[in-house]
């Protein structure tokens, strides 16, 4: 598969990087990408990420700037705020958190004070690092306090969860996380953070374009606020959302700016109204649950072939494979993966007994391939490249990754990836 070079003005100026780019677009193209969090989005996406909107600086909100020749940029954000509330059925939209992190760090500042306690889910269990583990800037802010899931299922234990929150009374409680195969039961933790008298957050970064294409039960009647990222299931730029009850509206808007960052992005506030425009069509609906479709038949195929999969199966996009009845380490099997044509990342497993950098699991999803056009009818194919490749990486036979390799790029030729070049 060879790929035309279409950024003239950069293989002018920078031939050097024109040329990683487009070694970057080739490899997108040939190769199947598991990891849950990446995604393709469409030339429409792209091209909003490249505009003159990249030239303006706007500190401040719409109608409220701190620089003049706002008009136009006033009006991509009061879009992409309209599109967001619209979509998702929330009072109040910010859209300028330049990703995750950050927006999940403006929720701290908005609701706490440093040595406050706060409470989200381990990191090993599943959670993210900026929900107060350890080694995040919100750990060591906060007194973090961590829920996990029950060893024998692999689930959330609420009767868990309740007693810690009612023991430690956290200020703020996130929900969501980056490795949770099952459904969020937002009104269960919705329950609880109002008997602890705690703020609730919920952090559907993963899930965000499930959410909105029904595939997924919305957090919104049920928390005090919503983080999010633009990209993975919701196909949009690398950027971040607050959405939040109108009476925390002041609190989240004043966190993210001027508390924590000045002027916006203003090209990525353009990509995001455009996602979300995208995320508003019916075809996205579809997507949406054809995300979940492939994930389902891809666990049932990967289970037939002995794998242990966390929580045994998925309701989402996202599956956790421990790999300890394989006898191969995690981060042994992404690299041959890797090697094969299949991109995943490895993962820790709940109750992992191996280092984080070296952990038992791999993750999985199909954001990716399901944007590229595959059904449920080619999981059990996926399914059985990811089993040679994890065989061939505990013989250490590289001729077997080559093959699957060339199988791999044969289907993936047969279905192009939006946004890159044909």
């Amino acid at each position: 598969m060879t790929l035309p070079l279409p950024h003239p003005a950069l293989a002018a100026t920078d031939p050097e990087l024109a040329a990683l780019v487009g070694a970057e677009e080739l490899l997108q193209a040939e190769t199947l990408r598991l990891i849950p969090s990446e995604n393709y989005v469409s030339a429409a996406v792209l091209e909003a990420s490249g505009t003159v909107l990249q030239n303006k600086y706007s500190e401040g909100y719409a109608g409220r700037r701190y620089y003049e020749g706002q008009q136009n940029i006033d009006q991509v954000e009061s879009l992409a705020v309209a599109r967001a509330k619209a979509l998702f059925g929330t009072a109040h939209a910010n859209v300028q958190p330049y990703s995750g992190s950050p927006a999940n760090l403006a929720v701290y500042l908005a609701f706490a004070e440093p040595g406050d306690t706060v409470m989200g889910m381990a990191l090993p269990m599943g959670g993210h690092l900026t929900h107060g583990w350890g080694v995040s800037a919100t750990g060591s802010w906060f007194r973090g306090v961590q829920y996990g899931v029950r060893r024998d299922t692999g689930r959330i234990d609420f009767d868990e969860v309740r007693d810690l929150a009612l023991q430690e009374r956290p200020k703020v409680i996130f929900c969501g996380g980056t490795a949770l195969p099952r459904t969020i039961d937002f009104a269960a933790f919705g329950e609880i953070a109002r008997e602890a008298g705690a703020v609730l957050v919920a952090d559907i970064a993963h899930i965000a374009g499930l959410v909105a294409g029904g595939a997924h039960p919305s957090p919104v009647p049920h928390v005090d606020v919503v983080s999010t990222t633009t990209h993975k299931t919701l196909r949009g730029p690398r950027g971040a959302m607050l959405m939040a009850r109108e009476e925390h509206a002041r609190a989240v808007d004043k966190a993210v700016f001027p508390g924590l960052q000045g002027g916006p992005h203003n090209q990525t506030t353009a990509a995001i109204a455009v996602a979300l425009k995208e995320a508003a069509q019916p075809a996205f609906r579809d997507y949406a649950h054809a995300v979940v479709a492939n994930a389902r038949a891809l666990a049932d195929a990967l289970l037939e072939r002995g794998y242990d999969l966390v929580s045994g199966g998925t309701d989402n996009h996202l599956i956790l494979i421990d790999l300890t009845s394989k006898d191969v380490p995690g981060k042994v099997a992404a690299k041959a993966l890797d090697r094969a044509g299949i991109v995943v990342n490895y993962n820790t497993v709940p109750y992992d007994p191996r280092k984080p950098f070296d952990p038992s699991g791999i993750r999985i999803g199909t954001p990716s391939l399901t944007s590229r056009g595959l059904g449920t009818e080619h999981m059990p194919a996926v399914a059985e490249w990811i089993d040679r490749a994890v065989r061939a990486a505990a013989a250490g036979d590289e001729e077997a990754l080559a093959a699957v390799r060339k199988e791999v790029a044969g289907l993936m030729a047969g279905h192009p990836a939006p946004g890159l070049p044909a």
